[in-house]
């Protein structure tokens, strides 16, 4: 996609191939193709079109029915803030009186509509100038073009004095290859600048790769990790002002029903647990009951707060597995009961899902070095019950624990 392209998509025609090119997506590409030079349509503009339809078509997971008027790239749509956790973000910084709101390096726009969508006034920076085109062009499909300056530029030069708040979402992958940055020193804008936002605007939020290591987190910063119906998203530093807790975890659930917000717009209900991020969980024998926390509480380094919500404790110090005598409701993890604890035999426990005529299992782990999927085919399961296996360590002996789910309420 060149600027040429995005210009053409963006007129009568274009907007008559995209709607044609939706028509056909999904399919077998080259049939595509020809059903649109069938109807007249070039190309080129026929081309850039279908990879078009075929984005929006992947973006209705994050973006929702917006996505079918947005433009996007590839790169862009892989980095791009889910609407959830976007207009969440957005919510948290209204309701702490920002009003004016520099992005930088906002991508195709996803934060920026965000924070419009909640009624502050955004000053967008982009350095490319495909991306920075294609969000101002979503601004404008979303009616919020009002809100939304888009300036092609270098993040590092804009002068963020006259704004209440920064957000800044460096970019994580290579530019031209489209690879991933592992090294925060890599990204663009540079993790110095990044860091050094705080010091300068007293309300800045940094999107960061949910990997990064605790060790790199500023001083007084708040580290948020966040997960959409378990799957680990991103994670946020909120420096300054924005600051309230050391660490936190938010588990949206957006399969949960759709509730209103103060805006009128959709989105699933949220939980919060937070802490210092710096304290350990009791060490025990294995209970009856066995708590698989969310993702977003494993890496804010919050097991310790959620043991003690639980009176749960680990099997072994290095591994995330809770255990407890009572099963407690909680969004935070996953409830199992413990039928059989047996130190891993392949051959002893596919005698014991025969003997049980188990014929599906649910097999996740932590700390241990097995398959699931080779493991699945090596039990050689036949029957109609199901069971959990749970793949682990305790007291540095690789176990497996046989489950069944526990039903919602406990």
């Amino acid at each position: 996609m060149d600027l040429d392209q995005l210009a053409a998509l963006r007129t009568p025609e274009g907007s008559a191939a995209l709607a044609a090119a939706e028509r056909v997506a999904g399919g077998d590409p080259l049939a595509a193709a020809a059903a649109l030079r069938s109807a007249g349509i070039p190309g080129g503009l026929a081309a850039a079109a279908l990879t078009q339809a075929e984005l929006r078509r992947r973006a209705a997971g994050k973006f929702g029915a917006a996505a079918a008027g947005m433009f996007l790239t590839r790169a862009g749509l892989e980095q791009a803030t889910r609407r959830a956790v976007a207009d969440r973000r957005a919510a948290r910084l209204r309701a702490a009186g920002v009003t004016t709101l520099a992005d930088l390096g906002c991508g195709l726009g996803a934060d920026a509509l965000a924070a419009a969508r909640a009624g502050i006034r955004v000053y967008a920076v982009e350095a490319d100038p495909v991306t920075a085109a294609m969000a101002a062009a979503n601004a404008e499909a979303a009616g919020l073009a009002d809100l939304v300056t888009v300036e092609r530029g270098d993040a590092t030069a804009f002068d963020a004095t006259g704004v209440d708040a920064v957000f800044c979402d460096p970019a994580r992958r290579r530019a031209g290859t489209g690879r991933r940055v592992f090294d925060p020193n890599a990204y663009s804008p540079p993790w110095d600048f990044v860091t050094g936002l705080a010091a300068r605007v007293p309300r800045t939020v940094v999107k960061v790769a949910p990997g990064l290591d605790h060790a790199l987190i500023p001083a007084g910063a708040e580290a948020e990790w966040v997960s959409v119906d378990g799957d680990l998203v991103e994670a946020a530093l909120w420096c300054g002002e924005l600051a309230e807790v050391p660490r936190r975890a938010t588990l949206l659930r957006e399969k949960e029903g759709p509730l209103l917000n103060a805006s009128g717009s959709k989105r699933g209900p949220s939980y919060h647990l937070t802490g210092t991020g710096a304290q350990e969980a009791p060490v025990g024998p294995v209970r009856r009951f066995l708590y698989d926390p969310d993702p977003a509480v494993v890496r804010a380094h919050l097991v310790a707060e959620l043991a003690a919500d639980l009176d749960a404790t680990l099997a072994d110090p290095s591994i995330a597995y809770l255990y407890a005598d009572e099963a407690r409701p909680t969004p935070f993890a996953r409830c199992l009961e413990i039928t059989d604890v047996l130190p891993f035999s392949l051959k002893r426990l596919r005698a014991l899902l025969r003997e049980r005529c188990v014929g599906r299992v649910e097999i996740r782990k932590r700390g241990s070095a097995l398959e699931p999927e080779k493991l699945r085919r090596d039990l050689r399961l036949s029957g109609d019950e199901a069971a959990g296996l749970a793949l682990t360590r305790v007291a540095g002996d690789p176990t497996v624990l046989v489950c069944r789910p526990v039903p919602a309420g406990g």
